[in-house]
């Protein structure tokens, strides 16, 4: 792998992020292809299973997240996402083993989401303090998570 070709994929990827950001899920996936092409990375196959999962192509997006644990297991994103596609698909109790994972990856920002996750999951079991901890944890990453924060006030309301 050279320099050039790094640079390359790297501004291929970059350019699918803004399309996906935008809305422009075709592009996106189209920019991520020829990134991928470039050289395969991590980033490339978790983006663009990000961007099939916004056309509810979830089991493609499931793929995707595969190929890019394979690439690089130390990259936490893509066990969050499968964790995230499989709740999609209604399929929780599957994703847990997946936001553990995500929790204990080496290489994974924003690292709050997977306490997220993994509370929404306690929450709607009625694990309330399960949930709790997760969201403790979650507030720990990133103090004042506005999504956590809510989750517990909401908590605290139901036990009194």
């Amino acid at each position: 792998m050279s320099e050039d070709q790094e640079t390359r994929a790297a501004a291929l990827w970059e350019e699918g992020t803004r399309s996906l950001l935008s809305g422009d899920i075709e592009d996106a996936i189209d920019f991520f292809t020829r990134s991928l092409k470039v050289l395969p990375t991590a980033e490339g196959y978790t983006f663009r299973g990000w961007a099939f999962s916004h056309q509810g192509r979830f089991d493609e997006a499931i793929l995707e997240c595969q190929k890019a644990i394979a690439t690089d297991p130390s990259f936490g994103n893509p066990y969050n996402d499968i964790g995230c596609y499989l709740m999609s698909l209604k399929r929780s109790s599957e994703s847990i083993p997946w936001f553990k994972k995500a929790k204990k990856a080496e290489r994974y920002e924003p690292r709050h989401f997977p306490s997220l996750n993994l509370g929404r999951i306690h929450f709607e079991r009625g694990e309330f303090a399960e949930a709790f901890t997760e969201f403790q944890e979650a507030l720990e990453w990133h103090p004042n998570d506005p999504v956590a924060s809510a989750f517990l006030a909401r908590m605290r309301t139901q036990v009194n």
